[in-house]
């Protein structure tokens, strides 16, 4: 990667983040739960409007969960989650993940999801993610890779957006195949191999989950950065933004619809 920030190709419209605030801790961080003692002290980055992070915070009793967000009015959202949830040992600030305002070896655990991919320097990301992480502690990581999706029906206009997405990725200086170049990545920030366990898990969004995940790339297509970004870049037109709505629009009202989203996991000793 050439540079050290690269732009967040989904952008913050509400049906982007009304679906990261499905996401739960058991099935985005399922890697990483058995390792988790309930006294930990975890640092969750990128966390978005915290559904993840709340959840960590449940299995800590003895603890204390922090998410960090570089977006304010998704931090917000996810300090009232955590006031909606009565859970009070989770706090969420502003912070920019290139420079963590934490001191050495503060954390037990500090880990992202779904964020190394947006980053401009994945590298540097992890190093400074090891450097608050305690020795002996976990610093992990989970990615998808855009190159291995998989659906069905097929469907010319879900290709073109696969296409275009790839396209917005790498002009936005990101890696949307990022889930591959995980254990990569943590070598190259200085964690040995035999210290870096890989893996991968899938999300498979088929029936109503189906429905639900193509009902909102309807709206993301056209009113999410995936839409600016295209037409920033020169990428794509108008028609093809539309085209693209409406073929999720056609795809989320078929039987026997799935969507397969494979991402790579990291969990790195330190």
């Amino acid at each position: 990667m050439a540079t050290e920030r690269a732009t967040y190709s989904h952008g913050h419209h509400e049906s982007v983040v009304k679906t990261h605030a499905r996401r739960t801790a058991q099935d985005s961080a399922a890697f990483l739960l058995p390792h988790i003692k309930r006294t930990d002290k975890i640092l969750d980055l990128g966390c978005g409007p915290g559904s993840i992070t709340v959840d960590l915070a449940l299995l800590v009793p003895g603890g204390e969960v922090i998410g960090g967000d570089q977006v304010a009015a998704v931090v917000q959202q996810a300090q009232a989650l955590a006031k909606e949830r009565q859970v009070h040992n989770v706090s969420f600030q502003q912070l920019d993940g290139n420079q963590l305002p934490f001191g050495d070896g503060t954390f037990d655990i500090v880990y992202c999801h779904q964020t190394l991919q947006h980053v401009g320097n994945p590298t540097r990301l992890l190093k400074e993610m090891r450097r608050v992480t305690k020795e002996g502690g976990l610093v992990a990581a989970r990615d998808a890779d855009y190159k291995a999706f998989a659906w069905f029906p097929e469907h010319p206009g879900l290709d073109l957006w696969l296409s275009l997405y790839q396209k917005i990725a790498k002009a936005n200086g990101a890696e949307p195949n990022a889930g591959r170049y995980l254990p990569a990545w943590a070598r190259e920030a200085g964690f040995r191999s035999e210290d870096v366990q890989f893996s991968w898990s899938v999300w498979n969004y088929q029936d109503e989950a189906g429905k639900a995940f193509g009902a909102a790339w309807v709206d993301r297509a056209v009113h999410s950065s995936y839409a600016t970004s295209a037409r920033q870049h020169g990428l794509a037109s108008d028609e093809d933004i539309q085209e693209i709505s409406r073929a999720w629009d056609e795809w989320s009202k078929t039987d026997d619809r799935f969507i397969v989203i494979p991402s790579g996991e990291i969990l790195c000793r330190v």
